[in-house]
């Protein structure tokens, strides 16, 4: 990211927000949820993104007819010129990083990288192995209290 946050600092987007403004300008006019597969961004963290969004200038959000209860966002023109004067800029830092680095072992990290989401996602563990039992707590030291389900 270290390629991409000046540029992003410049335009006042955070990178969640330039992966939302991304997808809309891709496909405009997405429910939240759609927001959240697309860009990966959890449910919890996009309300917020999307509020600050909107506070911000760069979406409407606005409920749609035939069910108040789904929201669809759409960009404000505002985000579709920072868009339209970052997307060039971003395809280049990517081409300079293909580069840098070679097409075939970028693409293998996208794999990898898609190969652990999935993984993550189906909560299974691979080649149907048992997952490790958690550590015992070593004497001294505190233990990280665990989230129950």
């Amino acid at each position: 990211m270290q390629r991409f946050r000046p540029m992003l600092n410049d335009h006042d987007v955070t990178e969640q927000q330039w992966r939302i403004l991304r997808a809309l300008l891709q496909e405009d006019g997405l429910e939240p949820r759609q927001l959240c597969e697309r860009c990966l961004i959890s449910s919890p963290s996009i309300t917020g993104v999307l509020a600050r969004m909107a506070e911000a200038g760069l979406i409407d959000r606005e409920r749609m007819g035939h069910d108040q209860r789904r929201v669809k966002v759409t960009l404000t023109q505002q985000a579709r010129a920072i868009g339209k004067r970052m997307a060039p800029v971003i395809e280049r830092q990517y081409a300079d990083l293909e580069a840098l680095v070679g097409v075939q072992a970028l693409q293998q990290v996208y794999d990898v990288l898609d190969t652990l989401l999935q993984r993550l996602e189906s909560g299974q563990p691979v080649d149907g192995a048992q997952l490790p039992a958690a550590p015992a707590p070593v004497a001294g030291k505190p233990s990280r209290p665990r989230k129950s389900a």
